[in-house]
């Protein structure tokens, strides 16, 4: 049972009876009618255990768009339900400062119906959304008491990771389609396949030329080439301590994440093969054996739950893990940091096992405000800064210098540009013949 504002305001407005029958008397003359009408308005209640509750709408939706959740509520008794309903979840779930407002409802049930309100989340973390209790306030046709209980009604909303850097596919797919020949340009398909023949135009390399199918036909014949296709890819992720740096507003892991959401779908266009693998001390998520359009959705539904973890990556074990999973000869990028230490102790003594059997490709995520640091002068703190944000640079440099030594390709970019460099590494590997 819960009382309302009205029954206060009744009780105070009886405080002059109170007043001039001092004693016994005069409470009583306010209380028990003011109790009467209480029990009244109870009676008159809808109950709120014996309400039918259902959910239906949005079961996904992308970090950053709204998902809508309908909740119908039918009243199987005979008494009109005038109720304040709300639909509590996780904080997360809302924007801050509107959970209050956009999950309670009011709404008015006539005996035998039913009725729907919805509820509009607006998640900011992404991963599974559960509610938690639905709280259901039933107010007597008084207004003075209301009847409450609280029913559990099962739903989840999946929240996708961004995949903001989608922009960029348009402009990676007409790089591929001229490396692959077939835009508009009077220029030579490259790659290392053959493709077909076609007419000579001015413009063309004659070492293209095919002599021996010109012999055959009255016009000067052509190779063109296209980039390798159905080649094997295996991004790999590091979810260890260092993924759950914050670089901005995100961490190093969704920076990652969304880097290596626009390379499948870039790769899935080429025609390759792409497979994913996140680790830490043990694999955390795989996506094996995907082909055509399911492999972004599989991609995408397995990074969403993925978190960092605290710990320090076991590096032998997921080099043994990424040569059991990838065929020969398949490409490796590793999203994972360029810190000195645990590059050293544990990357670099297991890559000479890795670029042995495959080309190995190092996706890291740098911080802009180093470089605002390095940058600073004018007062002392701001020389102290600069000093340590260079001698960072500079540890970096040298180790993707080392790195590069070993025959990696080293990629390190700010989060909103990782994902445009990583797929014009991509397309330079294929335009190089190297995959």
């Amino acid at each position: 049972m819960a009382l309302t504002g009205r029954t206060a305001l009744l009780a105070a407005l009886g405080t002059p009876v109170v007043g001039l029958l001092p004693g016994w008397h005069g409470l009583l003359a306010v209380a028990l009618p003011l109790l009467a009408a209480v029990l009244f308005d109870l009676a008159g209640a809808a109950p709120v255990r014996t309400l039918r509750l259902a959910r239906d709408g949005a079961t996904s939706a992308r970090l950053g768009e709204p998902a809508e959740v309908r909740l119908s509520v039918a009243n199987p008794s005979r008494r009109p339900l005038r109720a304040e309903l709300r639909d509590a979840w996780a904080p997360s779930a809302w924007q801050p400062g509107e959970a209050f407002a956009a999950a309670r409802h009011r709404l008015t049930v006539p005996p035998g119906e039913r009725r729907r309100v919805t509820t509009t989340l607006h998640p900011i973390r992404r991963g599974d959304h559960r509610p938690d209790r639905i709280t259901v306030r039933s107010h007597g046709p008084l207004g003075l008491a209301a009847r409450q209980g609280s029913h559990v009604v099962p739903w989840t909303v999946r929240v996708l990771p961004p995949f903001t850097s989608r922009r960029h596919l348009p402009a990676k797919l007409a790089r591929l389609r001229e490396l692959d020949g077939r835009s508009t340009l009077l220029t030579r398909g490259e790659g290392t396949e053959f493709d077909s023949l076609r007419d000579y135009v001015p413009g063309d390399d004659v070492r293209s030329i095919d002599w021996r199918a010109t012999a055959r036909q009255s016009a000067v014949a052509v190779r063109t080439w296209r980039p390798e296709r159905d080649r094997q890819l295996l991004l790999v992720l590091d979810t260890g301590r260092t993924s759950a740096g914050r670089v901005g507003d995100i961490p190093r892991l969704d920076a990652a994440m969304d880097a290596a959401l626009l390379l499948t779908a870039l790769a899935t266009r080429a025609g390759d093969r792409v497979d994913l693998l996140a680790f830490d001390r043990e694999p955390r998520a795989t996506v094996r054996g995907r082909t055509g359009g399911d492999v972004l959705p599989a991609t995408v539904n397995a990074l969403t739950t993925l978190e960092p973890r605290l710990v320090e990556t076991d590096t032998s074990a997921m080099a043994a893990t990424a040569l059991a999973q990838a065929p020969r000869g398949s490409l490796l990028v590793l999203f994972t940091g360029l810190d000195a230490a645990p590059v050293t102790a544990g990357l670099l003594p297991v890559l000479p096992r890795l670029t042995e059997r495959h080309p190995v490709l190092i996706a890291a995520v740098s911080d802009p405000r180093i470089d605002e640091l390095a940058a600073g002068r004018g007062t002392v703190s701001a020389v102290y800064e600069a000093a340590a944000a260079a001698r960072h640079q500079a540890e970096r440099q040298a180790t993707a210098q080392r790195l590069r030594s070993l025959g990696v390709t080293v990629v390190e970019a700010p989060p909103a540009t990782l994902a445009p460099a990583l797929a014009d590494a991509y397309l330079a590997l294929k335009a190089a013949g190297r995959l």
